[in-house]
């Protein structure tokens, strides 16, 4: 299988009716499995049971550097949880997420039989990507807009819009000494490193990491891809190629949490997910700048600049238009149940 084939397996919609429960609940835990994670580490286990379908953390594959508390991976955790409520409404169930913290971080998803209903948000899932390249500069209409903050807001996570350029410059100032200070730690490029894919054959093999294809660069042997990554990965080109893109965008999503704590990460998953979908559906893009949200000593004063109080911010996202970009690979179902 080449990797087009591999992409056009994987990022589709359901093909015929199912009619065996076990094999309907494994294709709604196919559709969890689209949603997005931390260098595309896939940090989720599932558990099927009769009337339920548990998400768990897989803390094998922390990235213990970009994410020290584990805060990307339980927002990775929500954001599968999104998926699996909205394909499970598609399939006819009502879906009822709980998370329990004490309780190994585990995200139970109670499914009770209901009329089918497939939503604009479950019709994106299989478009849904994070755009790492430049937008188009334009701006999204007030209605857009308004559809974009009423997706993204959730119990404890408010959703804040910034479009007016100055606000957003304000980001870009943090993101650049977020990209700077990361780029200048060797233990965090080598984290990077390790997620990369270099080669379509080692995308494929490992249906995980962050593909070449994705970020722009041809694909090329690993011992090739490793030696050019550690020649050119340097501060000033990534951060020129941050305010390229930043200043293409039409806004900057900032999601906050009211408590620091992993059931808020979870919603700020849920609540990021929704967001991106409905962008999807609207035919919006958007892609992560999380760099003044995982440097900890610079998360305080990016909150304090933009006037969150006590809040945490806990993603920023640029979103506009633009073109589609080459896209990741996911792990087979049986790699991820338990």
């Amino acid at each position: 299988m080449n990797y087009e084939e591999a992409v056009k397996n994987i990022w589709r919609h359901s093909e015929g009716a199912l009619s065996d429960k076990a094999e309907l609940l494994k294709e709604i835990v196919r559709y969890a499995t689209l949603a997005p994670s931390g260098h595309n580490t896939q940090c989720w286990r599932f558990r099927i049971e009769d009337h339920s379908i548990a998400i768990l953390p897989d803390l094998s594959r922390r990235t213990p550097v970009v994410d020290p508390d584990d805060h990307h991976l339980y927002v990775s955790l929500g954001c599968a949880a999104e998926n699996l409520v909205q394909a499970a409404r598609a399939f006819g169930f009502m879906a009822n997420a709980e998370f329990s913290s004490v309780s190994d971080g585990l995200i139970t998803i109670a499914l009770e039989r209901s009329r089918a209903e497939e939503s604009p948000l479950f019709k994106a899932i299989p478009s849904r990507q994070c755009t790492r390249t430049n937008f188009d500069g334009n701006q999204l209409g007030s209605e857009e807009l308004k559809l974009l903050e009423a997706a993204g807001t959730g119990r404890g996570v408010a959703l804040i819009l910034l479009t007016e350029r100055e606000a957003m410059e304000k980001v870009l100032e943090y993101v650049v000494q977020g990209n700077t200070m990361q780029i200048s730690n060797p233990a965090f490029v080598s984290e990077l490193e390790r997620w990369i894919r270099f080669s379509d054959g080692e995308a494929i093999r490992t249906r995980d990491g962050l593909p070449a294809r994705a970020t722009g660069n041809p694909p090329a042997p690993r011992w090739l891809g490793r030696l050019l990554f550690r020649a050119f990965f340097r501060a000033k080109p990534e951060n020129d190629k941050c305010v390229r893109q930043i200043r293409s965008s039409a806004g900057i999503a900032v999601f906050v949490s009211n408590v620091d704590d992993k059931t808020h990460w979870v919603e700020s998953g849920r609540c990021y997910e929704r967001f991106a979908l409905q962008a999807m559906a609207l035919g919006i893009r958007n892609a992560f700048v999380n760099q003044p949200v995982e440097e900890s000593g610079l998360r305080p004063e990016f909150a304090k600049a933009l006037g969150l109080g006590d809040g945490r911010p806990d993603l920023v996202v640029r979103f506009g238009r633009g073109k589609e970009m080459p896209r990741s690979l996911r792990r087979p179902l049986n790699s991820v149940l338990l």
